[in-house]
Parts: structure tokens; C-alpha cells; sequence
């Protein structure tokens, strides 16, 4: 019998986990991906920072696809712009690709509600080369800024104003914060530590809103603890020639304005029929994660939004509800009947606010500190693809708990290139 061709657009968590799992005698199983590696998105601000190299988390797809569990699986190389549903094709900028069945799994990129002048002022942590981009910037600005006698362009350019209380935000300032606190005075010595401003802002009255009260008010602490500064209750109005505006009527001159404030699914252009993506970019998905109003069409992870009575906004947009989603539509694939619903487990929370500070939540349970800070490390470690990746971050980590001198705060932009004889992204 002719196999069924199944589609996963998008080689993230959800997409990769149900390639794996999927009836390769039953299926003719697409990857398609406008990157062809892996990445883990919860370790970009270590890039950022000069933690980690890029390449410690990012793992290929095609060496993935020759494991056991994966051979049969073909990977396309392309960015995915059009949904054709009356052809049932997909369109990349280089080809078209037919499919029976289709599995949206392409994850979010950044969202500036509503507010789209901000992408050309803000720099964000969505993808890999984003936290290159990143890192340039906050070893450039210290660079310049040790160098720079004006006390008015000093002070900007020694300015970071992170956006975003959540997890990502957190970590980020923590990150800055520790930069702040040990760095500076070791390898910027005509910078003073009390130069540089790192400032944390939310829009609502506290951080990690999604957590605990506890972690709360732990990882405000350590922030206090590593010299960050916060700024709640307050939003982002403009950004415009190096001054941040804020509602709340001040401002600041800051040459560094780091965007983690909100996601929104990856859009595409839906043709050959009237269904779109609901509220932050997400397909409306029933209890088997079947799109609803697109026959033979399947949304997992953050561009899912699937609802229930404990989560009536959507699960989060997390690995684990991406990874758990892909496992249930493997099996009810597999069987070729959909009579086990998806229903999230909620393995816990965490977040890391630097070394030795971290904030963990599991049912009932919080914990701060050292012991957080270690099961961080753990969990990290183990969800990295490829044992090399694990080995040089556990390396890296090791190294740079006993000595803060990180070999990777190097500034490297990339030379100009010829003109391509094909439009690429």
C-alpha cells in the first residue's frame, strides 16, 4: 500500500520528538526547517552573555535523521511562507512540497504587540544568530564605553535595559548583573562598576509572573544581590535614537535594549481556505491536537494553543507541552484512531538568576539557591542533543564556576559577503 506522506514544518522540540516516534512502514515522514540544525532556545542568553559558544547548542538535523530511530526521515531545507490547502502544498522560497497530512510545529518568534517600529531598535533571543548578535552588542558597547571620554555617550553606551520580567528576561539581566559585579573590574579597568546600569523591565508588579510568589520574590533578591535594577508596573513606549520611553513618562538614554517582553507563532500564509491563526499567532487545536477547520492538518507546541479548564489560555510555551503533544500524535498516528486526548503534565519550573542563585517550582515545592541552581544545570545538560554538546557545556560550566575570565567574550561580526546568485533568507 502507498504510504502517507506526513509534513512536520519546523526541527524544534515538538517537530524532531515526532519524526522520531512516528511509523516510518506506515509514513513517508518531511522535515522541513529554514535552519538545518537544532537549537535550545532556553540557553541563548549564555550565548549572549559569552557563557556558551553557539555551537555548544545547536546540533544538525541531518546527523539526527541518521540515528536508529529516525532513518527514513527526509529533511528539506527551506522557510516555509505559504500553506496551500487547496493543493495541499507547502511553499518555501526554493521549492513546493505535497503533503496528506501536515504538522505545524514552528515554534514562535518575537512579538512586539502591535508595536513592530521596536524591531529595529531592540535586540532579541529568538534564534541563534539573534544571541550572536547580542553578544556583539553588549561586548562592543563595553569596549566603546571603556574607551569613550564624553560622560553623556559613556553613560549610554554602558546602559542595558533588558525588557521582559519572565524566565528569559530574568536571565538575562542576571547574566549582565554578573558581568557587572565580577567582570568589569578584572578585564575593563577604565570602566567603573558603578558605570555600568543594568535595568530589568516589567509590565506587571513582580518577576517570573507565571511562578510562584516565592520565586518571585527570591529572584528579585538575587537581581538586588548582582546590581540589577528593576522597573515595574512600566512598559515600553518608543525607542528612538538611542532613548528608551517608557508610559509611565521618563526615559532613558541606553545604546543596549535587549526584547524578551512576548512570543507569537511563526506566521504563514493560509490559502484555499478561511482559516487563520488566532490570538499571538496560534492555531486553535481540539484535544488531538488537530487544527480546527483544516482536515488532516495538526499544530503542536508554542504555535498550538489548546485550552482546557487548567490552562484556559493555552498551555505554556515551554519544551515540555511541545514534547508531550508530539508523543500523544505519534500514538494516535500510529493506531490511526484518535482515542487518546493529549493532556499536559507539568513537570515544574525553574529559572536561573546566575551562579548559585536559581528559583525552582514543582507541584507544591519551591526551592532556591544552590540546590535550584544545581537541578537547573541537570535538567539543561540532559535535554541538549549530542553527547559533545553536553560534554563542553558541562565543561564551560565547570571552568567558569572557579574562573569568571570566559575565553568567549570575543568580538567577532562577520565580514561582508558577495552577492548570492539566489535569494536566500
Amino acid at each position: 500500500m502507498k504510504k502517507e506522506k506526513i509534513v512536520i514544518i519546523g526541527a524544534g522540540f515538538g517537530g524532531l520528538n515526532l519524526a522520531k516516534r512516528l511509523d516510518k512502514n506506515k509514513y513517508d515522514v518531511v522535515v522541513v526547517d529554514r535552519r538545518n540544525y537544532h537549537s535550545f532556545p532556553p540557553l541563548f542568553y549564555q550565548v549572549a552573555s559569552s557563557g556558551l559558544e553557539p555551537s555548544n547548542i545547536a546540533f544538525p538535523v541531518r546527523r539526527e535523521i541518521r540515528s536508529r530511530r529516525m532513518r527514513g526521515v527526509l529533511y528539506r531545507y527551506g522557510k516555509v511562507t505559504e500553506i496551500d490547502m487547496a493543493k495541499r502544498e507547502l511553499v518555501t522560497q526554493y521549492e513546493r512540497i505535497s503533503f496528506d497530512k501536515l504538522v505545524i510545529a514552528a515554534g514562535t518568534t518575537n512579538n512586539f504587540f502591535g508595536n513592530d517600529t521596536l524591531d529595529e531598535h531592540v535586540y532579541t533571543l529568538k534564534t541563534v544568530p539573534e544571541a550572536i548578535r547580542t553578544r556583539n552588542a553588549v561586548l562592543g558597547r563595553l569596549e566603546r564605553g571603556s574607551i569613550e571620554t564624553d560622560p553623556v555617550r559613556r553613560k549610554a553606551l554602558l546602559t542595558f535595559v533588558v525588557v521582559g520580567g519572565g524566565p528569559a528576561g530574568v536571565e538575562v539581566a542576571g547574566a549582565l548583573g554578573e558581568m557587572k559585579r565580577y567582570i568589569i573590574k578584572k578585564e575593563y579597568p577604565l570602566i567603573s562598576r558603578d558605570e555600568v546600569h543594568v535595568l530589568l523591565v516589567e509590565g506587571t508588579g513582580k518577576v517570573l509572573g507565571t511562578m510562584s510568589p516565592a520565586s518571585s520574590d527570591d529572584a528579585r533578591k538575587a537581581l538586588g544581590e548582582l546590581m540589577v535594577e528593576l522597573k515595574l508596573n512600566t512598559m515600553v513606549k518608543t525607542v528612538e535614537n538611542g532613548r528608551v520611553t517608557f508610559t509611565d513618562g521618563t526615559g532613558i538614554d541606553a545604546e543596549t535594549i535587549i526584547w524578551t517582553a512576548g512570543v507569537a507563532g511563526v506566521p504563514f500564509v493560509l490559502t484555499g481556505t478561511d482559516v487563520r491563526a488566532g490570538r499571538g499567532g496560534r492555531f486553535t487545536v481540539d484535544e488531538y491536537n488537530r487544527v480546527e477547520g483544516l482536515d488532516g492538518v495538526y499544530a503542536i507546541g508554542d504555535i498550538a494553543m489548546h485550552a482546557d479548564e487548567r490552562y484556559p489560555r493555552g498551555c505554556p510555551q515551554v519544551a515540555q507541552p511541545a514534547i508531550q503533544q508530539a508523543r500523544t500524535l505519534a500514538r494516535n498516528l500510529n493506531s490511526g484512531e484518535f482515542t487518546r486526548p493529549f493532556s499536559y503534565r507539568d513537570k515544574g519550573s525553574m529559572a536561573t538568576i546566575g551562579r548559585n542563585r536559581a528559583v525552582v517550582d514543582m507541584g507544591r515545592m519551591h526551592f532556591s539557591g544552590f540546590p535550584a541552581w544545581l537541578l537547573w544545570m541537570v535538567v539543561h545538560l540532559m535535554s541538549l542533543m549530542g553527547m559533545r554538546n553536553r560534554a563542553m557545556v558541562f565543561l564551560n560550566w565547570f571552568w567558569n564556576y572557579f574562573n569568571f575570565g570566559s575565553p568567549l567574550r570575543v568580538l567577532m561580526r562577520p565580514s561582508r559577503l558577495p552577492l548570492p546568485s539566489f535569494r536566500d533568507e
